[in-house]
């Protein structure tokens, strides 16, 4: 891990790293949720407290027991209020919050990646009337820039992830392959990689309704396109758009990926590359502690995803986000709130949060411990602030998001890309 290490932080200059975090298999949330003066006033609280709900998304096998410890510290630590969190599935979160926000029942808090339709319905309060100023003065402003809405920041950034391409040092050197950093050292690779021993898969590529979205992202900004130009108007079928996914569907169908793009998740992916069956795959920074954790002794580094045309490598991620719905908070609701932020994102509790949950902190002062518990999370915590995000505050992001996902699983059932990139455009941008 070393090389990897030295390798990585070499590329500080060059590699954007982005945010990563909640992946999901159902569709974000819809544009069919009540306005704000139809909700109902906080009700009454328990007793002489304030009563506080949370609905957190669940990322892994401990996020459960760490959020019900959260919840009895808290409840221990404060007697004027009763928290409860309320921990969802990533495949369930979408349909539980907007079935609660139908019937009136937003929750106070929630945990998820999308904001921008919540904030396009009247939903949300800004973000500082519900975090205090010495909270929200942690936070990455990097971040903070992504839940931007006429001026005003509706969400705070939860956990982040950066990617990188991942590569097995051991397959890549049997094959006499070098590390790509161009698309077409990158196809050659893989053309040797398959001649070398054609049991193996050489690149991974994850156009699932898990990460679909991201696969997208990494071939459109790696070959100077975009979804938006400067002045954020759609340019999903630009002609480098276009060329980007038809280079990566011509790797699946050329026989050098992964057989089954549009249902083997990135999870998928990770258990190959784990296994030895998977040479090469774009994956966050929480793959050392997944493959560690799985027993895997492969021997494996990172590098920069590779680029096309000249252009600088990028890479892609998402953040995910706290939100406060307006439930016609009282002011002492609110400062309950924001105590609850407060304790959330206190530098040893939010860090443990961040190191258990193997993603990267949005925060300054977390990423320095974070960087200091554990030295192979440094190189990222270095440049987690240097981020490309996917336009997120745009409320037609939902849409898009499920958009290109069909674009790229109609393009692998032998669809024109241009022709499928083209209807989405005129669907999203009319």
């Amino acid at each position: 891990m070393k090389k990897a290490l030295a390798l990585l932080l070499a590329l500080v200059m060059t590699l954007a790293l982005a945010a990563c975090g909640g992946n999901n298999d159902t569709p974000a949330p819809a544009n069919n949720t009540p306005a704000k003066d139809d909700a109902p006033a906080d009700p009454a609280p328990s007793g002489d407290k304030i009563d506080i709900n949370v609905i957190a998304a669940q990322y892994g096998q401990n996020t459960t027991q760490w959020w019900a410890d959260f919840q009895n510290e808290f409840n221990a630590a404060y007697d004027n209020i009763n928290l409860t969190v309320e921990v969802v599935s990533w495949n369930d979160i979408y349909t539980v919050v907007n079935t609660r926000i139908s019937g009136q029942q937003a929750p106070d808090i929630l945990n998820i990646d999308v904001f921008a339709d919540y904030q396009a319905d009247g939903l949300l309060l800004p973000a500082k009337d519900y975090v205090s100023d010495e909270t929200y003065a942690k936070m990455y402003p990097a971040f903070l820039d992504q839940s931007v809405v006429d001026g005003t920041v509706w969400a705070v950034p939860d956990l982040a992830s950066a990617r990188a391409m991942y590569y097995n040092v051991d397959l890549l050197n049997a094959a006499g392959v070098e590390v790509p950093t161009t698309w077409d050292e990158l196809k050659t690779a893989c053309e040797k990689l398959k001649a070398y021993d054609s049991s193996i898969y050489p690149w991974g590529i994850d156009m699932t309704t898990d990460e679909g979205q991201a696969a997208f992202a990494y071939y459109i900004w790696n070959n100077g396109g975009d979804f938006t130009d400067a002045s954020g108007s759609w340019t999903l079928n630009s002609a480098e758009n276009v060329e980007a996914i038809e280079y990566a569907i011509g790797l699946v169908k050329d026989g050098l990926t992964n057989t089954d793009p549009a249902n083997e998740t990135r999870y998928t992916l990770q258990d190959l590359f784990g296994a030895g069956k998977l040479a090469m795959m774009i994956g966050p920074n929480s793959i050392p502690t997944y493959i560690k954790e799985g027993g895997s002794s492969i021997n494996y580094a990172f590098a920069a995803i590779p680029s096309n045309g000249g252009n600088a490598s990028v890479s892609a991620g998402v953040m995910d986000r706290f939100m406060c719905f307006d439930n016609n908070h009282s002011a002492e609701k609110i400062e309950a709130i924001k105590t609850f932020f407060d304790f959330f994102y206190d530098d040893a509790r939010y860090s443990d949060w961040v190191l258990m949950e193997g993603f990267l902190p949005a925060t300054s002062a977390g990423g320095e411990i974070v960087a200091a518990s554990d030295p192979s999370m440094a190189p990222w915590v270095e440049i987690v602030g240097s981020c490309k995000f996917y336009p997120t505050a745009k409320a037609e992001w939902a849409d898009v998001k499920q958009g290109v996902i069909n674009v790229e699983q109609q393009a692998l059932l032998g669809g024109s890309v241009q022709e499928l990139l083209d209807s989405l455009q005129s669907e999203i941008a009319g």
